[in-house]
């Protein structure tokens, strides 16, 4: 298949060799692999226990996969006051967060292609991924994180062996500093490299199979740069163009009020950054005030018919304490799933009965220094 499957720039149309080692395009865009035909349940891998059981859908063979079994997490169903939901639990991963299925597929594309060094920014489960994945994979590996990031990710990037780099101001701030390094070693950015949300399409193929090969009716998202929302998007699509699912479920994305670029984009119906103030929130995973693939994420929601919300601080920690209270330990950006549930029942934008699935993407033993900090040390 990759022969004839290229790269495509979604905002110029102009294309480019699949297997040419580029992170954007000329026009300094973010690039995407074009439509693919989906598989179906003959396709799927059954001997294999981890997301490479969907290898067949991705756009080229990659026979030395970088893996360290992630994907295959669980839905757990449980009750949300009267409702009754389905908790996607990715946090059970390799490195504790989602962000395992981009970076096994991009770094065995990368690893393919020969490239031996690579650079990442993040505000911590990305960079503590592409350490993982890199170290794996033999690799040399430099992380750019804020210097607010959470003392036990940064540890955990420094573990594998990455040289971890902290960047004085914003979020937005270590990804400009990436941009600019980035003609020195190559970037492999989980938001800008196509090839990572060929590994996050796969929460869809999971899902899918995980409710007897049928679509829910609706999936919740935490988003901040939006991978997991294009993931399900691109995955779901392939399904639908692969006959294998009848509709698209509709994608709720999330976001925190204190970080909310592109809920205002949304309720604006424009495809770019509105004016929008924003402050600090505990949910560093979610806080991208200039999300590279904004256009992207905005298609998605509205093609399926999905929308997205914002919550408070105090909504995200409420509901922190009470997903601890079923049994799900997760990290604040986690949290804003559980935030959001109550409004989006209230408002009818999900309805009983329907079958919802509620992304839950971080372990809570990322944030340990801070739920120690809650708990009085």
């Amino acid at each position: 298949m990759a022969n004839s499957v290229q790269l495509v720039d979604p905002r110029t149309g102009k294309r480019y060799p699949l297997l040419e080692p580029r992170w954007r395009s000329d026009d300094q865009g973010p690039l995407l692999v074009e439509a693919l035909p989906g598989i179906g349940k003959d396709d799927v891998d059954t001997k294999t226990q981890s997301l490479w059981r969907y290898r067949a859908s991705l756009p080229l063979d990659l026979p030395k996969p970088i893996s360290l079994g992630e994907g295959c997490t669980p839905l757990v169903e449980k009750p949300w006051g009267n409702q009754q939901l389905l908790f996607k639990a990715d946090w059970i991963s390799p490195t504790g967060s989602f962000k395992d299925k981009g970076a096994t597929v991009m770094v065995s594309f990368l690893n393919h292609l020969g490239i031996d060094a690579i650079l990442e920014d993040s505000s911590g489960n990305g960079g503590a991924a592409i350490a993982a994945y890199g170290a794996a994979a033999g690799m040399k590996v430099r992380i750019l994180c804020p210097e607010s990031t959470q003392p036990a990710k940064v540890a955990q990037m420094k573990i594998f062996g990455a040289d971890v780099r902290l960047i004085p101001g914003t979020r937005q701030d270590t990804e400009n500093a990436a941009l600019q390094q980035a003609s020195e070693v190559f970037y492999a950015s989980h938001n800008w490299h196509p090839f990572f949300l060929q590994g996050t399409k796969m929460t869809a193929y999971e899902i899918w199979e995980q409710l007897g090969f049928r679509a829910p009716d609706n999936v919740i998202v935490p988003v901040g740069a939006g991978s997991n929302v294009l993931g399900c998007d691109l995955g779901f699509c392939e399904l639908l163009a692969a006959g294998q699912i009848k509709k698209l479920p509709r994608i709720f994305g999330v976001q925190p009020a204190a970080c909310a670029p592109i809920k205002a984009s949304f309720e604006a119906g424009v495809d770019e950054l509105v004016p929008t103030e924003f402050s600090t929130t505990i949910a560093e995973g979610a806080s991208i005030r200039k999300p590279v693939r904004l256009k992207e994420v905005l298609s998605a929601l509205r093609r399926c018919g999905g929308g997205i919300v914002s919550v408070g601080e105090d909504d995200i920690l409420k509901a922190l304490h009470r997903l601890a209270s079923m049994g799900l330990f997760v990290e604040p950006t986690s949290a804003i799933v559980g935030a959001s549930l109550d409004q989006l029942y209230a408002s009818g934008k999900i309805k009983s009965g329907e079958t919802t699935v509620a992304l839950l993407s971080g372990s809570g033993l990322k944030a340990s220094a801070f739920v120690t900090k809650l708990f009085g040390g």
